[in-house]
């Protein structure tokens, strides 16, 4: 590690670290985190990575009790931004492992696409940007294990080498164009998502991408092969796309549904399979008033689209994103303006559905 680069692994050294830092009085950070969700069945916050201009740090979470991140945390409370780069999932690991999460996240992915670039992510910008060529090789490391491999260090340390500079000079384009209070509201209303969005119910969390093509019985069959799956994973500490993919378990319930014999996958060992099949016979002999409900999969009543007000609505958005150079639902998307076009969608409802940058560039047609 150069001189500049700290890693942090005491809770004297984050203490210390911080607490410097904090004495010279930053008001900008740059913040990346690292999980572990590709390689166990809990997900948790692996790494943090750290910049402030002329020094890096990368805290390790998993050395140190949670209370001993204080000092770190006490000291982005007392910034005035942060930046990030897709900036969901960090706020997300942020928020399952602090409950909280900065005040004031800015995220360089939003700037660049304000800004009308296509190929927004992290190594795409910094060769557009700096010309660097980072690699991409850790990008699916295991960050849970220990010691790091240098090649894992330098991944880690690039992912926020760079934002603070990066993010400095989206600023300025972003003023130049009159688009710095979209990309501040964008921010806003990002945070403010990832802060309030609820836990999926035990009802919803079986309902995997394809479960909308199934019937009351093949549902049935996708419930009980999903929570069994999930206790296999759990037992393994292993998540799920590694034991049986979603295509798997929608592909049984199918054949389940029409009546089907079905044989497990052979790559299941067969303490895994008697269980699967345990469990497929106790959902066969399930009685019909027991069945999954099937519902729209965004909940509500069907939307009946006025198909000319919402090709009014399609035809301005896309003049506008093609004058701005930007891309076109960045402005609004299909769904977004499905519902603007929905008579029966409440007008509240359809009055909380444009950021108010987005509103002013639908107004003519709104």
């Amino acid at each position: 590690m150069n001189s500049n680069e700290h890693y942090l692994d005491t809770p004297e050294a984050i203490a210390d670290y911080f607490g410097q830092l904090s004495a010279e009085g930053h008001e900008i950070c740059a913040v990346d985190t690292e999980a572990d969700s590709l390689h166990s069945y809990e997900t948790k916050l692996c790494l943090i990575q750290f910049a402030v201009p002329g020094s890096l740090a990368i805290v390790d979470p998993l050395a140190v009790e949670l209370s001993d991140l204080d000092p770190f945390l006490d000291f982005l409370k007392s910034t005035q931004a942060t930046w990030m780069h897709g900036a969901d999932y960090d706020m997300s690991m942020f928020r399952l492992t602090f409950d909280w999460v900065p005040d004031v996240v800015w995220d360089t992915q939003n700037a660049a696409r304000l800004l009308g670039v296509k190929k927004y992510g992290l190594a795409n910008l910094l060769e557009e940007e700096f010309g660097l060529v980072v690699s991409k090789q850790s990008q699916k490391a295991d960050w849970g294990k220990r010691p790091l491999s240098d090649k894992m260090l330098d991944y880690a340390f690039n992912d926020v080498r760079y934002l603070i500079e990066m993010g400095d000079r989206y600023l300025q384009r972003l003023e130049e164009k009159g688009r710095r209070p979209w990309f501040d509201e964008m921010c806003d209303a990002a945070r403010t998502l990832a802060v309030h969005r609820e836990a999926r119910s035990e009802d919803e969390i079986w309902r995997i991408n394809g479960w909308g093509k199934l019937e009351p019985k093949g549902l049935s069959f996708l419930r009980a092969l999903w929570f069994w799956r999930d206790s296999e994973c759990k037992r393994l500490n292993r998540p799920h796309f590694k034991f049986m993919s979603n295509a798997d378990l929608i592909s049984l319930s199918t054949q389940l549904q029409k009546g089907q014999r079905i044989e497990p996958p052979k790559y299941l060992r067969p303490p895994f399979a008697r269980r699967m099949l345990k469990v497929i016979q106790t959902a066969r002999e399930l009685p019909k008033e027991e069945y999954p409900i099937k519902y729209r999969k965004n909940g509500g009543p069907r939307l009946e689209i006025d198909e000319d007000v919402f090709g009014r609505l399609k035809s301005h958005r896309d003049q506008i994103a093609t004058d701005l150079d930007i891309d076109q639902t960045l402005i609004a998307t299909r769904q977004t303006l499905e519902m603007l076009a929905a008579p029966n969608v409440e007008a509240e409802k359809r009055d909380n559905l444009l950021l108010d940058w987005q509103r002013g560039l639908m107004s003519d047609v709104l």
